[in-house]
């Protein structure tokens, strides 16, 4: 028998990851403090319906769009405003949504919050749109590769960083007493088990040290797409999202390649 709690428990693996997001927050709140920002941008009615842009100076190459993970149910867009260095650095605006958590939304809620905020984000910046997320954010991210519902003709690659592509083991967790997914939404919001958007570039990112649970959802849907995989040396659940914010690291130079 598979304990899915387990499986799914990044956390406790992670020497000091208690201390993270408190340590993200603070960089978060720093960047906005030196760097600014055009911060609350309305793309729906909800409270949280709200997202940060982060322009470059000059005009923009393009939009990446950054879903934060929380495994649905946690955090918000006022933890990642720092990973804008990454993005800036070459040029691109980078915008962060908040979308409505469990158990207020469902996960077919959170899916349509997060396509409006990217509709709304690219009408602010033109050129390509990229889009990245992590954790539960990569599964949203995945979800916008699939074929059903419109989103802007601008959008060419996707990148899901360890991200949740198989929602059916969820079922069997604890997290699943917020969550409240039955096992047709399950299979109704999990990526590998939709066709992808035909002409999107996708990538399937994880780091090598993940959780083995992580490390197979990220090789479920690259097989089931017949897409490329990423198994990032030397990172774990945590490290390997902050890559997005580093100049020259390797999941930006995949990004925002040509």
């Amino acid at each position: 028998m598979i304990d899915w709690d387990d499986a799914f428990d990044n956390s406790s693996y992670v020497p000091g990851s208690d201390k993270l997001a408190a340590a993200w927050g603070a960089a978060a709140a720093a960047w906005r403090d030196s760097q600014g920002g055009t911060l609350d941008i309305s793309y729906a009615p909800g409270p949280r319906n709200r997202l940060d842009l982060f322009r470059p100076d000059g005009a923009a190459k393009g939009l990446v769009v950054f879903v934060h993970g929380g495994y649905w149910q946690k955090l918000d867009k006022s933890f990642w405003s720092h990973f804008a260095a990454g993005p800036l650095s070459r040029g691109w605006a980078l915008a962060v949504p908040s979308y409505t958590l469990a158990p207020e939304a469902r996960l077919g809620q959170m899916v349509e919050e997060v396509r409006a905020s990217i509709e709304e984000a690219a009408r602010h910046v033109a050129g390509p749109v990229r889009l990245a997320g992590h954790s539960a954010g990569g599964h949203l991210v995945a979800r916008m590769a699939c074929t059903d519902g419109p989103l802007p003709d601008r959008l060419d690659r996707v990148i899901s960083i360890s991200g949740i592509h198989d929602l059916r083991p969820l079922l069997a967790t604890r997290m699943n007493e917020v969550l409240h997914l039955d096992a047709a939404e399950a299979e109704a919001e999990s990526p590998a088990l939709l066709p992808r958007r035909a002409g999107l570039s996708v990538t399937c990112w994880v780091g090598a040290d993940e959780r083995p649970e992580l490390v197979r959802q990220t090789r479920l849907l690259s097989e089931a797409w017949g897409v490329p995989n990423v198994f990032a040396a030397g990172h774990e659940h945590f490290s390997v999202v902050e890559e997005l914010g580093r100049p020259g690291s390797a999941l930006l130079s995949e990004l925002l390649k040509d």
